[in-house]
């Protein structure tokens, strides 16, 4: 995983601000893979509560870990109960790593 301790702990603790002290964080994508270069961070933030905004929050998370991360590219998808899962919640489950 091309992501240091500190790191995972920060964006953890970006989580629980925006989130609540529920949310989980899952690293999914290229970003697992430490034989690769580059490449943005897929995180997949996992909510136990209903959210109100979903664009609002996916997209401030979004821009705090690209700034706490020097201003890399980061994608976020949201997992929450009143939300629509899709096929990339699956994989995001399946080949991802909860930080």
């Amino acid at each position: 995983m091309r992501l240091t301790k500190q790191q995972a702990q920060a964006i953890h603790e970006l989580a629980i601000q925006l989130a609540g002290s529920h949310a989980r964080v899952w690293l999914f994508g290229s970003r697992l893979d430490d034989e690769a270069l580059g490449g943005d961070y897929d995180l997949m933030l996992e909510l136990t509560d209903p959210v109100e905004n979903p664009a609002l929050l996916a997209a401030t998370f979004s821009a705090k870990v690209s700034r706490l991360m020097h201003g890399r590219k980061v994608d976020v998808l949201l997992s929450a109960p009143n939300l629509k899962r899709l096929p990339i919640h699956d994989i995001a489950f399946e080949e991802g790593k909860l930080l």
